[in-house]
């Protein structure tokens, strides 16, 4: 054990893995920073240069792109108003309204501040936890997805906006969609409409780009005015002690949410996200000023999304299963150079296993000093003209949405999605329930198919594990805490408007 530890320790502290490191999160956040540059393409991409490098050295460049992605991706939010990797689609709630005022310096820091801490956390939680969160996702099959995702969708409800109608009718837009491609248990093609590159389904990144920032494009070049308008994030205020404190609460319970959905494979950081939001909405004694610009929101965003950074290893170093599809590509490093994750590797080869565990939280403080550079960098373009920067961010757009599957396809479906986002903004329809169904859609459709085949059809199923009545209850709960959310707001909102009425 001794001598595991001292070799671990001679591999991380070397000059030339922590530059490695280093290097991985300063490209991960410029990646992540590139509309349609996931963490994913940029992991992908450096894989072959790992080929050469001792394997702690070449799976710490892997990590150090994700963490850095999964931070820059909040930069392209906030400025641009179009996500850098889909974990980010929920900091563009609040994020984007406060660059749009002059303050995405502020918006930028506490997403760094939100980031850095929550994946210090995961990244305990990582060597802490790793067994007994490894264990919890054994327990999942089938029948416990669908509840999971059953209590995943009411977060729905959560980030809907003043009008729940209007947010359950978007949700079910997203659930419609989800639903093109093939049905993989009959075969069956359904709104294919004879397109054979459409069988696979949508691609999450053009959906996702055409949704949030096609619809701001089009926004600009209709009302021209608003071109004329500068913005100078650097003149405002950074965040103080104080607004930072306050949001401490919000952060640690953000970075919980994303360490156990972390821990689960294929949930991901969107959907922490947006619970860490919903949950960050309902607690705030002004639940009315998020999505507006509210920092609270992006702290929730970011330490939600974070929080699975270091989480998602768990299944991977303890089963061998991918957390998510950035930890598959990472699997594949790992088998490249002769190592399988698992139970045997902590017997095999502890030491690196104690070198990455060392190395990883290194990473936490490099993702700081990254995003402290970034933040003066990146926030100079929200200076731009709008004239300038919307056909800037259009073609950055294209490109990333191209780059992912080298697909015209891809592009047609952002353009059409985008014209979609555009007229449910003008039917006030929020786009966030619609996402949060899309991405859930398809496993909530074969999670529920699964358990009915396993059970020949006998809904007995969905109650037959401590876990199906665990999300069955906070499901309730929070459907309930929603509703008395808002019937509360309801005679508020009644005697606001009572003295604008008076004095018309």
């Amino acid at each position: 054990m001794f001598e595991n530890f001292t070799d671990a320790f001679a591999n991380v502290w070397s000059i030339d893995t922590v530059v490695v490191l280093f290097l991985g999160v300063a490209i991960g956040t410029v990646v992540g920073a590139i509309p349609g540059m996931t963490s994913v393409l940029g992991v992908a991409l450096a894989l072959p240069f790992t080929f050469t490098m001792s394997p702690v050295m070449g799976i710490l460049l892997l990590l150090g792109i994700y963490k850095g992605g999964m931070y820059g991706g909040s930069i392209a939010a906030i400025i641009a108003r179009a996500p850098g990797t889909p974990a980010a689609s929920c900091t563009i709630l609040d994020g984007a309204p406060m660059a749009q005022k002059g303050e995405a310096r502020r918006a930028l820091e506490m997403a760094l501040y939100a980031s850095c801490i929550a994946d210090f956390i995961s990244n305990l939680a990582l060597i802490v936890f790793a067994g007994w969160l490894a264990s919890l996702a054994l327990a999942f099959g089938p029948a416990e997805y669908f509840t999971l995702i059953i209590f995943s969708l009411t977060v729905a409800a959560g980030v809907a906006g003043d009008d729940l109608l209007r947010g359950l009718a978007s949700a079910a837009l997203g659930l419609m969609v989800a639903t093109i491609g093939l049905d993989l248990i009959y075969g069956t093609e359904r709104m294919v409409f004879g397109i054979t590159e459409l069988m696979e389904g949508l691609n999450f990144v053009p959906v996702l780009i055409g949704l949030f920032a096609i619809p701001e494009i089009l926004k600009q070049f209709t009302k021209r005015q608003s071109m004329a308008i500068e913005i100078n994030p650097l003149a405002g205020k950074s965040v103080n002690f104080a607004e930072f404190r306050r949001c401490l609460k919000t952060i640690f319970r953000g970075s919980l949410i994303g360490v156990v959905l972390g821990a689960i494979p294929g949930i991901g950081g969107i959907t922490a996200a947006f619970l860490s939001y919903s949950e960050a909405k309902r607690t705030s004694p002004n639940p009315e000023v998020f999505g507006t610009g509210e920092i609270e929101g992006v702290a929730a965003a970011e330490s939600g999304n974070n929080g699975t950074a270091g989480a998602t290893l768990i299944p991977l170093l303890a089963l061998g299963i991918p957390g998510d599809v950035v930890t598959a590509v990472i699997l594949g490093a790992f088998m490249i150079h002769g190592l399988r994750p698992g139970p045997i590797m902590f017997q095999e080869n502890l030491d690196v296993i104690l070198a990455l565990f060392m190395a990883i939280m290194l990473s936490s403080l490099f993702l700081f000093v990254v995003g402290k550079i970034c933040i003066r960098l990146f926030s100079r373009i929200a200076e731009i003209p709008a004239g300038i920067l919307s056909p800037a961010i259009l073609v950055l757009c294209v490109f990333g949405v191209y780059s992912v599957n080298n697909s015209t396809l891809d592009i047609f479906v952002m353009v059409a999605m985008g014209f979609a986002g555009y007229l449910m903004a003008l039917m006030r329809l929020p786009p966030a329930p619609f996402l949060i169904a899309f991405v859930l859609g398809p496993p909530f459709e074969d999670a529920f198919r699964q358990s009915m085949l396993l059970s020949h059809g006998s809904p007995s199923a969905f109650f037959g594990s401590a876990v199906n009545w665990v999300f069955w209850i906070l499901t309730i709960l929070s459907l309930t805490m929603v509703a008395r959310q808002r019937f509360s707001s309801a005679p508020m909102k009644r005697q606001s408007s009572v003295p604008e009425t008076k004095q018309e």
